[in-house]
């Protein structure tokens, strides 16, 4: 799904940024269509992320850009990057390899709020050792 690096600045600097200059990018995968994680994109993570098919991140935490699966090896290959209509939000459908959440789940999105409680939902995947925060 390679990107030239002229057409992947000029729909980076089509979007809209919030005033960090960051826009929220929700990864799902592609061929479950499994919601796996949100995170924050800037302008440069969009356009490496469309010219290499690797999504790459910005680390809020660590102010720098941030190559999902650089130190797990639990990498996201970009299918197709969608945008929303007020193109302020990103829709990446990834090829997700292995677990997509520093906490070794699956995805995210493991906590449920059912019956007045927050009950954590059973992952097969989970492992004992989280993996490095990526």
């Amino acid at each position: 799904m390679s990107t030239s690096a002229k057409s992947a600045t000029q729909i980076a600097a089509s979007l809209t940024y919030n005033e960090a200059g960051l826009i929220p990018a929700i990864a799902q995968q592609y061929d479950s269509d499994q919601v796996l994680m949100m995170a924050w994109m800037n302008e440069d993570a969009v356009i490496e992320t469309l010219t290499n098919d690797r999504v790459c991140y910005w680390s809020r935490s660590r102010s720098k850009l941030w190559r999902k699966g650089e130190t797990s090896g639990h990498i996201q290959k970009l299918i197709e990057l969608r945008i929303d209509c007020d193109r302020d939000t990103l829709l990446l459908l990834v090829d997700q390899r292995g677990p997509a959440c520093h906490t070794n789940r699956q995805n995210c999105f493991f906590e449920a709020v059912r019956d007045d409680e927050v009950e954590v939902i059973a992952d097969p995947l989970q492992t004992e050792t989280p993996s490095a925060n990526d």
